[in-house]
């Protein structure tokens, strides 16, 4: 039976793996807009704005996220203090500098992590998850992202959506130009110019099941990584259970900023999936920016009831 080691080790596998093809991705775009246009420089300007929209997001993610999710500091000890003693025994335990913590006045059940590194970590939870778990069960909820924190997931998760963006940014822009017939006439011959446009068409829909299923993976590795902080996987997902379990979403959402926490904020991920354990088919998983929530309790239990 695969335990919770070898999970990590081929989540973490797979991850880069789709990072690189990810990157590819960016360059076969330029390439073929370079083709299309006659115009190399298109591949070399593709390639330098990756770049240094990915410098910017590693300096300013951290802010942009908790902004969008109307996310407030936590000042002290003293407004929460279950909360920040767990999150300061387990960032010791993980030999991690505590982040920093913020609250999101919501009562949907969740929580993520964010910041460039961490040493500049922050993770948030919302006030509704606060009295719905149990200590261990928020234990595991926090273990998963301060995984997150050690597994560098933010820098990750910054760049798969930097990347998903520049990409649909370009091709729409290729797309409304490549009709007016750039380049000499050899570049315009009509076959390439619809392999082109095809491939710009493509692009950003490639872009997007890329990112969500790097997404997918880092919360696979959260999950296993948090389980072995905590030497207690059944407190995860018990708290995964109960958040599948609470109907409402939350009411803010950004689908921008949705994968990073640590249930889909649509709640999506409902109870009747856990209860009739309905099979997901590959089509609606590529799609989704979290796996099914009973599949995540499945691999932290070994089929165990929780």
């Amino acid at each position: 039976m695969a335990s919770l080691y070898s999970h990590q080790s081929s989540n973490v596998r797979k991850t880069w793996l789709l990072m690189t093809v990810f990157f590819l991705l960016v360059i076969a775009l330029g390439f073929a807009l370079s083709f299309i246009y006659g115009n190399p420089h298109i591949l070399y300007g593709a390639v330098i704005m990756s770049v240094l929209m990915n410098i910017s997001a590693y300096w300013f993610s951290d802010k942009l996220v908790l902004s969008m999710a109307n996310a407030q500091p936590v000042a002290s000890r003293n407004e929460y203090p279950e909360l920040w003693n767990i999150v300061e025994n387990l960032s010791i335990t993980a030999g991690l500098p505590m982040p920093k913590l913020y609250v999101i006045d919501d009562p949907a059940p969740n929580a993520f992590a964010t910041g460039r590194d961490k040493d500049h970590a922050v993770i948030a939870v919302t006030t509704g998850i606060l009295p719905l778990l149990t200590k261990s069960e928020l234990e595991g909820v926090i273990a998963h992202e301060l995984s997150h924190i050690g597994n560098r997931d933010m820098l990750i998760s910054t760049m798969v959506v930097v990347f998903a963006g520049l990409i649909s940014i370009v091709a729409d822009i290729a797309l409304r130009f490549s009709f007016y017939g750039r380049g000499n006439d050899e570049k315009k011959n009509p076959l390439f110019l619809v392999l082109g446009i095809f491939a710009v068409i493509l692009a950003p829909l490639a872009a997007t099941i890329i990112k969500l299923a790097v997404s997918r993976q880092r919360e696979f590795l959260a999950d296993a990584s948090g389980a072995l902080l905590t030497r207690y996987p059944e407190g995860l997902a018990s708290a995964l259970q109960k958040i599948a379990s609470f109907h409402q979403p939350m009411r803010v959402q950004r689908p921008a900023i949705a994968h990073l926490f640590i249930s889909d904020p649509s709640g999506a991920n409902d109870e009747s999936e856990i209860r009739e354990h309905e099979e997901v088919s590959w089509i609606q998983k590529l799609f989704m920016t979290h796996p099914p929530i009973s599949e995540r309790i499945e691999r932290l239990t070994g089929g165990r009831e929780v």
